[in-house]
């Protein structure tokens, strides 16, 4: 009985193999908030790959970044990008705000902000460009129609730009995302956030980014919450959606040796992969 017991267990117990010495990580940031009377939020921006080098004993940082704040219409001078994500020495930038109505009594100046992904173009009296994303992060905005000033840009997405605003035809749709399989299913992050608009408004891109209100004193629709999505533009504009941060490695090799911060992560398994996901910030040692 016990030789066929100690065969038994050699056969199916494989002790861990100690500590990582790389991992996988995908890291999002915060998506910038849409324009009011403007366009779409930028979505934050993605960064990804594997065999990032790890080392023991090494507490490394985790930040997940908050998606830019919204304005009711009075309030739109407050528009705010959203905020980096940060994996140990990754940072993934906040995506710009959308470009927002401007008079000589208030307002923004109507161009998209820069960005992880660029914010869409606003309303400033003529045509008013979208902004910048950061390369290998996301791309630009979308321009605003410039002739009817009534059809703006979608925000960029972290796979496509968004699309311009079309005169009297509709504002612009917001950047496609990404996808990842980092879970074990395949999820898309990062989409712009569509441009608000007096014709119909700009949808949001794939990605969990918002949807653009159409007519005044409509409501945006804001980002999803851990997507890095960019809110949606409209009289009364979106929020952006907060980012995320996740890691993963062999299912084989040792768990992290301590997590710091007030929460700990979600942990999940799927394909031989133990899977980490931050949704607040905090600290990881392996």
């Amino acid at each position: 009985m016990s030789n066929l017991l100690g065969g038994y267990l050699s056969a199916t117990f494989n002790p861990l193999s100690g500590a990582p010495t790389t991992v996988e990580y995908l890291v999002v940031a915060g998506g910038g908030a849409g324009g009011c009377n403007g366009g779409g939020g930028g979505a934050g921006g993605l960064l990804q790959a594997a065999g990032f080098a790890v080392a023991s004993g090494t507490a490394l940082t985790i930040t997940v970044g908050a998606g830019g704040a919204g304005q009711l219409y009075a309030n739109r001078s407050g528009i705010t990008a959203g905020s980096n994500s940060v994996f140990s020495s990754i940072t993934a930038t906040g995506g710009g705000q959308g470009g927002t109505e401007s008079y000589s009594w208030g307002g923004g100046n109507g161009v998209g902000g820069n960005g992880g992904s660029g914010g869409g173009g606003g309303f400033f009296g003529g045509t008013t460009a979208g902004g910048t994303g950061v390369s290998g992060q996301g791309f630009a905005g979308g321009t605003n129609a410039g002739t009817n000033l009534n059809e703006f840009g979608g925000g960029g997405g972290a796979g496509s730009t968004g699309s311009n605003g079309v005169s009297s035809v509709a504002s612009g749709v917001g950047g496609t995302g990404m996808c990842s399989t980092i879970t074990g299913s395949r999820v898309f992050y990062a989409g712009g956030g569509g441009g608000g608009t007096a014709a119909p408004a700009g949808i949001s891109g794939i990605g969990g980014g918002g949807g653009g209100g159409s007519g005044a004193y409509t409501n945006a629709t804001s980002g999803t919450a851990n997507t890095g999505g960019g809110g949606g533009g409209a009289s009364n504009s979106g929020n952006g959606g907060s980012g995320i941060v996740i890691i993963r490695y062999p299912a084989t090799q040792s768990p992290p040796a301590s997590f710091g911060g007030a929460n700990t992560p979600q942990i999940s398994y799927a394909d031989g992969y133990q899977i980490y996901t931050w949704t607040s910030s905090g600290t990881v040692t392996f």
